[in-house]
């Protein structure tokens, strides 16, 4: 029988192969059936699945790890008899718990408000919408998947939607950029699959791809080279370079900005609010999970770069004059606090990471959003091209106003939370990381607000200017009320687990202090 978590994958990929097999007559109910699937989805993750995790009530059966988790189901999948080298046993594992409940939640309110930006597509509408529910349903799985192998296949095919969507329905050079973004993740997807193909036989007897049994040192066979301190450390570096593209941390983002300019207002949203949260994710419940010692001795060298990335990613987005390419560049140095508050080793270093993931999905996404506005009116992001738009749309000024103080971590809204979780975090580090190298971490939080202030003093304040002309002035209207649905649902939770985090922190919390716990035996000195 299916379970509910199968349900979340499922359903998208069979409104993915409705919608292909639409008659060309009618194309324009894709749009209809893909917004409505992704409706259901959201109405399952928050009327049934979140409650549970908040909860910590079990639906389904006992799953074997000391982890807290809500909802779990698990069947037999592959059983292959290997002869002397033993027998491989890959598990159709899903579930949900508090490390991935408040991505799914964001990716299923991100999904119908991504449709709703897509609204007015019609190039290929089938293929389009296909496309987006293909996405769907395999960012759905790479969050739900507790077995390496389920994991590691949903977040391959992943790539392949995005790719298309950036090369089919993107800018001028769509297609440098889509190449860009596919040759990246493919090179980390590689160095993923050498864990992926040899961290099984590490164990004796039955080589078992689930999570609980890769992270278990006691089933790791004395003297296979990932049970030792070497091979821990390589096995977690290549972990890291796969999920360092997806995040992406410094030097591996290049192909951030490219993708990010080339594509769409929706798939921008759902490049930086979702797949940027699968390689996070990945890092803490693959990398930290699997090889936890190797973290803590690798973690001055994780934190180096996670504070390289905030400083240059903000140095960066302050040299912008394209509104979109300063969004992009903000993203690269936002997620370098991830890397810092894994790499600290304290439990509110990991769930300011894990909470950072979620307040920065929101945030990039009302920012994306936001930029696709002006552009949708008057076809250009160069922020030297307006000034005083406060003046005739006072209501899409206050939007970006608080979309702005939400990218600058202001008190009062989720990022602060993350941000000061994590910098705690920082200066009580359990790992080498120097005081100096946490203090570094403070400039990312000054110069984001330089470079949103900047933004917003060039654009909306001073008198009423447009490069355009009268024809600018014409169109450039303010929010209209489908763009307000779409804006208002993020602003509101960004607003609302900043002013009470303890709403998505309490899960987290709860999954931190378990994993910490559960990681004793390799943490230990």
């Amino acid at each position: 029988m299916v379970g509910l978590l199968s349900w979340l994958w499922l359903l998208p990929l069979a409104g993915a192969l409705a919608v292909v097999l639409l008659p060309s007559r009618w194309a324009y109910l894709s749009r209809w059936a893909t917004l409505v699937l992704t409706l259901v989805q959201l109405l399952l993750v928050v009327g049934w699945v979140l409650p549970a995790v908040g909860t910590g009530t079990l639906l389904g059966p006992t799953p074997a790890t000391p982890m807290p988790v809500a909802f779990y189901e698990t069947t037999p999948w592959l059983r292959l008899n290997l002869g002397s080298l033993g027998t491989l046993a890959a598990d159709y594992a899903l579930g949900v718990d508090g490390a991935n409940g408040l991505l799914l939640l964001l990716h299923a309110l991100l999904m119908p408000i991504a449709v709703g930006a897509s609204w007015q597509e019609g190039r290929r509408p089938r293929t389009y919408f296909a496309l987006l529910q293909l996405l769907n349903a395999t960012v759905v799985g790479c969050f739900l998947a507790f077995d390496f192998l389920l994991f590691y296949l949903f977040f391959e095919v992943m790539l392949l939607p995005m790719f298309f969507l950036i090369g089919g329905w993107g800018g001028e050079r769509r297609a440098y950029a889509a190449l860009k973004f596919f040759l990246y993740t493919l090179l980390g997807s590689v160095a993923m699959l050498v864990v992926v193909v040899g961290l099984p036989f590490a164990q004796a007897g039955v080589h078992s791809t689930t999570y609980q049994a890769l992270a278990d040192p006691a089933l790791r066979a004395p003297g296979a080279f990932y049970a030792t301190p070497y091979g821990q450390q390589v096995g977690f570096v290549l972990l890291l370079i796969g999920f360092a593209i997806k995040l992406p941390a410094v030097p591996l983002h290049t192909w951030l900005p490219d993708a990010h300019v080339e594509a769409s207002t929706p798939i921008s949203v759902l490049l930086a609010g979702v797949l940027l949260k699968a390689g996070g994710y990945g890092l803490v419940r693959v990398a930290y999970g699997f090889f936890p010692a190797a973290g803590q001795a690798l973690g001055f060298w994780m934190a180096l770069v996670g504070v390289v990335g905030i400083v240059y990613g903000s140095l960066v987005a302050l040299a912008q004059t394209d509104f979109k390419r300063l969004v992009a560049y903000s993203s690269v140095g936002h997620m370098g606090y991830v890397l810092l508050g894994a790499a600290s080793g304290t439990a509110l270093g990991l769930s300011g990471a894990l909470y950072q993931l979620f307040a920065h999905g929101l945030v990039t996404a009302a920012l994306f959003l936001l930029v696709g506005v002006v552009y949708d009116r008057v076809h250009s992001r160069q922020i030297s091209a307006f000034g005083g738009l406060w003046q005739r749309l006072p209501r899409y000024t206050a939007v970006v106003a608080l979309a702005f103080f939400a990218g600058l971590a202001l008190p009062g809204t989720a990022s602060f939370v993350a941000e000061l979780l994590v910098l705690m975090g920082a200066f009580g580090a359990t790992t080498d990381v120097p005081l100096w190298l946490a203090a570094l971490a403070l400039a990312g939080v000054v110069l984001a607000a330089v470079y949103f202030l900047w933004a917003f003093q060039r654009m909306f304040l001073g008198p009423w200017r447009v490069a355009g002309g009268a024809d600018w002035e014409a169109r450039l209207t303010d929010l209209s009320p489908r763009e307000h649905l779409l804006l208002w649902p993020l602003v509101g939770l960004i607003l609302l687990f900043g002013l009470w985090p303890a709403l998505g922190l309490g899960p987290i919390t709860a999954w931190v202090a378990a994993f910490f716990e559960a990681s004793q035996t390799l943490l230990a000195p």
